[in-house]
C-alpha cells in the first residue's frame, strides 16, 4: 500500500493549516487506497489568531506540532524525524500557516525563506524524485525548492502569481477545480481555498491533486 506524508502547519485557516483542506486531503488519500502519516515542525507559530474575531492575540503562543495534532487526532510526527525512504509521496495542505509557519511568505513575499526544518523535509522528497502536491497557498514554496522554471499555481491572484514568478517559478492561472502538473519535477498544485467558495469546490481540486500525486509514484 502506498504511504503518503502530509505536512501540516498548525490548526486553523488564519494561523495554521486550513482544516477543511487538511481533512479533505486525508480523506482523498484514504479513498484512493493509500495510507497517510501527518507531520509538522516543532516550532512556535508566527502568531495566534482568534478565528471568531479575526484579531491577533498578542498574549498567546502556540506550537505548530502541538496544534497540528488536533487535526491528526494525535497521530502526528515531528517533521525532523522524517525517513523519506518510508514514504512514496508528500501532500501539503494550505492555510496561512504555510505562509506564516512553514515559510515567511506572508510577511516578505518573494523575498521569503522556508523554515530550515520544512525546507529539508520537502527537499528530501524532491531529491528522491518522489511526487509532491501543494494545495492553496503552499505552492509559493515550490520555486524555493525546485529548479528555475518549475510550474505551479495558486489560482489567479495576480500579486501572488507575480511573486511566484519572481522567485523563479512559472505560474499558470487555473480555475478552482483544476490542477497544474509539472511532470519534470513531479509537482502538482491546486488553488483550493485560494479560489473556492465552498467545501465542495475545494474537494474537487484536492481529490484531483491526490489522485495525480499517487499516479506519479514510481
Amino acid at each position: 500500500m502506498k504511504k503518503i506524508a502530509v505536512l501540516l502547519s498548525g490548526c486553523g485557516v488564519f494561523d495554521g493549516s486550513e482544516i477543511h483542506e487538511a481533512v479533505l486531503t486525508l480523506l482523498a488519500i484514504t479513498r484512493a487506497g493509500a495510507q497517510y502519516q501527518c507531520f509538522a515542525p516543532d516550532v512556535e507559530q508566527m502568531h495566534v489568531v482568534n478565528h471568531l474575531t479575526g484579531e491577533v492575540n498578542t498574549e498567546e503562543t502556540r506550537n505548530v506540532l502541538v496544534e497540528s495534532a488536533r487535526i491528526a487526532r494525535g497521530e502526528v510526527f515531528n517533521a525532523s524525524s522524517l525517513n523519506v525512504a518510508e514514504y512514496d509521496a508528500l501532500v501539503i495542505p494550505g492555510g496561512f500557516g504555510a505562509a506564516k509557519n512553514l515559510s515567511n511568505f506572508a510577511t516578505t513575499g518573494s523575498n521569503c525563506h522556508i523554515n530550515p526544518i520544512v525546507e529539508n523535509f520537502i527537499t528530501d522528497f524532491a531529491n528522491a524524485r518522489k511526487p509532491v502536491g501543494f494545495v492553496c497557498i503552499s505552492p509559493v514554496m515550490i520555486p524555493k525548492i525546485y529548479d528555475q522554471g518549475v510550474t505551479g499555481t495558486i489560482g489567479n491572484d495576480s500579486d501572488t502569481a507575480q511573486a511566484f514568478n519572481e522567485m523563479g517559478g512559472k505560474h499558470q492561472a487555473v480555475k478552482v477545480d483544476d490542477i497544474v502538473v509539472d511532470e519534470v519535477h513531479k509537482v502538482v498544485s491546486t488553488p483550493a481555498y485560494m479560489l473556492a467558495t465552498s467545501i465542495l469546490e475545494a474537494h474537487i481540486g484536492i481529490e484531483k491533486l491526490v489522485t495525480k500525486v499517487i499516479d506519479m509514484i514510481d
